[in-house]
């Protein structure tokens, strides 16, 4: 690896539930070709399964690959929004896109009742599911997401949505939320990112869009040039 390359920032990129690191292959590439350097973790169930995994076991996985690539930066989706604003005092931003929100904004998740044990997105998995959570995605995408999804703690997401207080950041935060979100309301992130002095950035889309989505490359691009604009990103 040459010197340049090491001395260019890094973000670590922590995906959403049910999904995988390869959720951002798009952000990777954009980030990437921006002078970035980029490492994004695979969440993993414990040893007794997803039914016997919480949501302290995704944060220490998260705390555990911060350490391995003291990233600059943790950007994270839906849950992995929530990990990452978890572990925010290591890095020196966070990029948080359709989080999944802390106490007390946890009332912007629409769902009302529980998760099973085990959510089977994958065991369960329909093409047509697929294709109404995509609307705006295209047909590889939505193939690739398809054969790519997986199985979820319900603990996990159970915890989430009952509201876990976490420590505010006290790093600069962009928040990135979707007007269609089927899963979050918009607003309840706009309150959020008002409360913690945020950047916001309300786009078009579903909840998958901002990744997923046809323009996926231009929400990273977003991100990039808010991240470039921090004190102490400079890119070569």
């Amino acid at each position: 690896m040459s010197e340049s390359s090491l001395a260019a920032p890094c973000a670590l990129f922590v995906h959403g539930a049910g999904g995988g690191a390869w959720e951002w292959n798009v952000w990777t590439r954009v980030f990437t070709a921006r002078g970035w350097r980029t490492h994004a973790i695979e969440l993993e169930p414990v040893e007794g399964g997803y039914a016997a995994t919480r949501l302290s076991d995704y944060r220490m996985q998260v705390e555990a690959a911060v350490r391995a690539s003291s990233p600059s930066v943790l950007v994270g989706a839906s849950l992995g929004g929530w990990l990452a604003y978890a572990v925010a005092d290591a890095v020196s931003a966070l990029v948080l896109v359709n989080p999944l929100p802390p106490s007390p904004w946890h009332h912007a998740l629409r769902r009302a009742e529980p998760y099973p044990d085990v959510v089977c997105w994958r065991d369960a998995r329909r093409l047509d599911g697929t294709l109404a959570a995509m609307p705006d995605s295209d047909a590889a995408a939505r193939l690739y997401a398809f054969r790519s999804w997986r199985n979820e703690s319900g603990a996990v997401l159970n915890e989430a949505r009952a509201g876990v207080q976490l420590d505010e950041p006290s790093c600069p935060v962009l928040i990135i939320a979707a007007e269609d979100d089927e899963d979050l309301a918009c607003s309840g992130l706009r309150e959020m990112a008002q409360a913690l002095n945020a950047s916001f950035l309300n786009v078009g889309g579903g909840h998958l869009s901002p990744l997923l989505g046809r323009a996926a490359a231009d929400r990273a691009v977003l991100a990039v040039d808010w991240l470039n604009a921090q004190k102490g990103f400079t890119t070569h």
